[in-house]
């Protein structure tokens, strides 16, 4: 941002974030569904974002992910688990942002912390990219994932994403 111009961003508390800037939510225990979205530390630092695209893997039957070590896993059998055109793989891109300020658009390319399973996509943010921008922790969520390796403590929670971004130049 210009000298002088602040912009105020909050930072929730009971999430994990990423060096990337997104935002992780575990859902269910249980199904160890997490939900992604994008920082309000974006918008601040950025400017507005102006457009949100999803990665929506290519449904291709010839590629198929498979666990090398893990494969003898009794959850390796879970219906679905393994199924083929929703697989992302750690440093895949994950979400594309163009922001917009004064004027200059940037595109920032987040890619994967892990390697998950696509199950829902908020197209509502591709829609409407204010959604991120008004409502980032809240309505601007991006997609719910199915991660095959998610280690919270992996993550950064609420007060060392703040300590890493008041660390930044």
């Amino acid at each position: 941002m210009a000298d002088g111009d602040y912009f105020e961003f909050s930072v929730a508390h009971d999430r994990k974030y990423t060096l990337e800037h997104l935002w992780l939510q575990a859902l269910d225990d249980r199904d160890g569904t997490v939900k992604v979205g994008i920082s309000e530390f974006v918008r601040a630092e950025y400017g507005d974002i102006v457009r949100v695209v999803l990665t929506r893997p290519e449904d291709d039957s010839e590629f198929k992910f498979e666990l090398d070590s893990d494969s003898e896993s009794p959850d390796d059998d879970s219906p679905g688990m393994m199924g083929s055109g929703d697989e992302v793989g750690v440093e895949d891109l994950l979400i594309t942002v163009l922001a917009n300020l004064d004027g200059d658009v940037e595109t920032l390319l987040i890619n994967s912390p892990f390697p998950c399973k696509i199950l829902e996509l908020n197209g509502e943010v591709e829609d409407s990219p204010d959604l991120v921008n008004d409502d980032a922790y809240g309505d601007g969520w991006c997609m719910i994932v199915k991660p095959h390796d998610f280690d919270e403590d992996q993550f950064l929670d609420q007060a060392e994403y703040i300590e890493m971004l008041n660390e930044l130049p």
